[in-house]
Order: C-alpha cells, then sequence, then structure tokens
C-alpha cells in the first residue's frame, strides 16, 4: 500500500533528500509542501506559469490552506499568516505613480520605497525656524544695544519748559570729549589733551509729518543765561540776565543747563537730548568703511589737520573729524563750519541707515558698537526714538527734509545775534509741524 498522497510518486531518496536511504525526512524543511487539491494540467513544452498571488487582505496564501502539515483547516479560517513581503505584479500602487510604502494597486501588491515628501508641510517648518532665529537675534540685539546706551542727562531737572509741539525736537550735541581715547589717538586725531568738555557743535533736529528739518545753533551764538536749577547741586540760580556765547551755558552746567539755554531764547521744547564725542565719532565712520562726500574747493587747516582736494571723496574717521571741526579756513568761520557739519552728518546717517549695513552683522554691530560706547542720551531716549533720528537725519539727504543755520541779524562783538522775527516764525511753523519757510543764513 502506497504511504503517500496522490500525485506523488518516485524514489524516496528523491522525495527526502538527496543521498539519504532513511525511512524519514531529514528535516521539514527538505519536505515539500503538499498540495492537497489537484494540480492544473500543464501544457506540453510551455513554460511554467508564475503563481498567482492571493490578495493581501485575505492574510494567508490558499498554496498552504492545509499549513503544509496535512490537517485542513476551515476555509473560513485566515490564521493571519505571512510567509514574507508580497510583491504584487504590475505597475506599482493604486495612484499608478510608483510612491512607496502604501497599500494599494489593483493587483493587491505592496509599493516599495518610502512616503513622497511633503514640501508643504517642509516649507511651514522652514519658515517657523526662520522666524524664530530672526526673532531670537532681533531680540537679543535689542536688550544688548539698549544696555549700552549711557542715559546719563537728566531732562526733569530742566525749569519752567516750554509747552510740547507736534513732532519730535532732537537737541544733538557733538563735544570735544577726549573719554576713552588714548594719548596716541589724541595725537593722530588732532585732538589736544584738554580737561572736561566743551561743545564743538549743536544742532536741532525736528521730526514731523512734513519732513525733518537740521537747524545748526552757531556756537559762537549770542544767547542769555535764565534762571535755572544746578544738574549737581540741585540749587536754583537766578538769572540776571547775562549774555554769553551759546556754549558756554554747556561749559557752565552741562547738558540741562545747554537744554535751558535753548528752549529760553528759542520757546521750543526739547524732547530729546543727543551728544557723541570725538572718539565715538571717528570710530562710527571707520566702522561702516568711511563716508563718501563731494567737497566743492579744497581746502587746509593745520589747527584740525584737514587737507582736503575738492571733488568726490571718501573719508575715513581721522579727516572726517578734520573736515567737521575746521572753521579758520572759511570766510564765514563758524557759519560755514556749521554748513559743513549738517552736509556730513546727513551723509553718514544716509549710509550708515541702510538695509546692507542693517542685515550684516559684520557691519552692523561695530558701527553701532562704536557708536553708543560713547553716545550719551537723556533718560527718557529709547532705541526707537534713536533710531528714528537717524532715520529723519537720513531724509535731509533724500530731498523730504531742509536744513538751515539759525537766522543770523547780526553780531555783538564776536557773537552772533539771532533774528528774533524769524526765529519766532521757525519755532512757530515747527510747533504746528509746518512745512518751514524761514530762511536761515
Amino acid at each position: 500500500m502506497n504511504d503517500w498522497p496522490d500525485r506523488r510518486t518516485g524514489d524516496r531518496s528523491e522525495r527526502y533528500g538527496r543521498g539519504s536511504d532513511s525511512a524519514r525526512p531529514e528535516s521539514a524543511r527538505a519536505m515539500p509542501h503538499i498540495q492537497r487539491r489537484p494540480a492544473p494540467p500543464q501544457r506540453p513544452q510551455s513554460p511554467p506559469q508564475r503563481p498567482q498571488v492571493p490578495p493581501q487582505s485575505q492574510g494567508h496564501d490558499d498554496r498552504y490552506q492545509d499549513g503544509g502539515y496535512g490537517n485542513s483547516p476551515d476555509p473560513g479560517y485566515d490564521s493571519g499568516y505571512n510567509t514574507g513581503q508580497v510583491y504584487g505584479s504590475g505597475g506599482g500602487g493604486s495612484d499608478g505613480r510608483g510612491g512607496g510604502g502604501r497599500r494599494g494597486g489593483g493587483d493587491g501588491g505592496y509599493v516599495q520605497g518610502g512616503p513622497a515628501p511633503d514640501w508643504r508641510r517642509r516649507i511651514k517648518l522652514g519658515a517657523l525656524t526662520l522666524v524664530v532665529v530672526v526673532l531670537a537675534v532681533s531680540i537679543s540685539t535689542y536688550f544688548w544695544a539698549d544696555s549700552k546706551l549711557k542715559r546719563e542727562v537728566d531732562l526733569s531737572k530742566v525749569i519752567e519748559r516750554p509747552e510740547s509741539g507736534d513732532g519730535t525736537n532732537y537737541l544733538i550735541v557733538g563735544s570735544d570729549s577726549r573719554e576713552g581715547m588714548s594719548a596716541e589717538e589724541k595725537k593722530r586725531l588732532r585732538t589736544g589733551s584738554a580737561e572736561g568738555k566743551r561743545t564743538d557743535s549743536m544742532m536741532i533736529l525736528h521730526d514731523g509729518s512734513n519732513g525733518p528739518t537740521l537747524i545748526s545753533l552757531p556756537r559762537d551764538s549770542n544767547v542769555e543765561i535764565p534762571t535755572f536749577v544746578g544738574s549737581e547741586s540741585g540749587k536754583k540760580f537766578q538769572g540776571t540776565g547775562r549774555q554769553v556765547k551759546l556754549n558756554a551755558a554747556y561749559a557752565e552746567d552741562g547738558p540741562e543747563l545747554l537744554v535751558r539755554t535753548v528752549e529760553f531764547n528759542t520757546g521750543l521744547h526739547i524732547d530729546h537730548y543727543v551728544e557723541i564725542g570725538f572718539g565715538g565719532f571717528a570710530k562710527i565712520v571707520d566702522a561702516i568703511g568711511g563716508v563718501e562726500l563731494d567737497i566743492p574747493k579744497a581746502f587746509k587747516d593745520k589747527k584740525s589737520g584737514a587737507d582736503f582736494q575738492a571733488g568726490k571723496q571718501t573719508l575715513n574717521g581721522e579727516q572726517s573729524l578734520a573736515f567737521v571741526r575746521t572753521r579758520s579756513a572759511f570766510a564765514g568761520s563758524d557759519l560755514d563750519r556749521t554748513k559743513n557739519q549738517q552736509k556730513f552728518l546727513a551723509a553718514l546717517a544716509s549710509q550708515t541707515a541702510t538695509v546692507s549695513t542693517i542685515i550684516n552683522p559684520f557691519k552692523l554691530y561695530p558701527t553701532m558698537g562704536a557708536g553708543l560706547d560713547t553716545l550719551i542720551v537723556d533718560k527718557d531716549m529709547s532705541l526707537w526714538a534713536l533710531g528714528n533720528m537717524f532715520f529723519a537725519m537720513k531724509g535731509v539727504t533724500g530731498g523730504e527734509g531742509t536744513s538751515m543755520n539759525m537766522p543770523i541779524s547780526g553780531s555783538v562783538g564776536s557773537n552772533l545775534v539771532w533774528d528774533k522775527a524769524k526765529v519766532k516764525q521757525l519755532v512757530e511753523q515747527l510747533n504746528n509741524d509746518e512745512k518751514v519757510t524761514v530762511k536761515g543764513n
């Protein structure tokens, strides 16, 4: 009697393993799976057919319904057994693109490869990351710069102040302070070694809706020292009608008395005070790589060290300081010097307040550091207000604003006398934030 299932014939050695005479198989690995169903008829001389892959959802192959061990399970039973990854025939996934990592396809196969990248999600994440980085850098830069501001001027000590008008008024002072300068720098910049500090230039910058207006106040202007309270002593000094040069007010009791004197003699409310010394001025210019100026006429000055040819040229820090300090080389002396100071400061602001400077950290931080280290401002000055001042200064050369000297009517000795009628009209226009029509000298 044949113990083997139907359709199984041949030598026992072929069925149990090559070269084996044992009555039992060597291992289950060598034992072929048993087919319980009738094998389909084979066509003669035709190539073997590729077995059909059952649908994936069945979870098993009907070729192994009896588990390969002679026990035929219930036809409806799903063992969940999977011998490995089954690859479908045909052209890929259900979308026909051959995308990977998804079940699909008309033949129930599995498409190879990872999921298609979600570029929209990646772009959103990248944009969010960029915004976070920019915010972090901006906030840290703000606090860094804010911590470097020297808020030393207390305008609350200024008494009997005029009412505020429209717009914002800045009193900008260039002092001859040598603070922080080495002996070599003093020699190179020709600043001398005088103790203390005096004002070398004074300007009022009005920032309003009709464009910025920059007004130079000659340091030799004849003004009256009014009643004031000492910035250090707190003692009240009664005004006696004493007439002095404007820069004497600064020398007598510093920025607070200078603001008090300007407000008393003009009737214009000063909102903010900004002062920079020689050293900081030169460092800012060098930090931005120099300032380009068009000098209409050549001039020299031994005192300041100025030696300029006519035409366009780029001035470094040392040359810039000589340019704004020179007055003895000009017929108009201090009035001509104030015009050069206006021209230079407007060019400096125009070339500093640019996108190329702001977005370049290798240029922005040295420039800010150089300026903020020597910049002295009032206690209410914010970085926002300071930035507005620089952009307003830039607007003076951009055709949006006006630059002028304080109107002069004559002189008393070596002191320049202001034209009171024109000064009154000018102040009214500034307070009302009107277009300035007054002409200065």
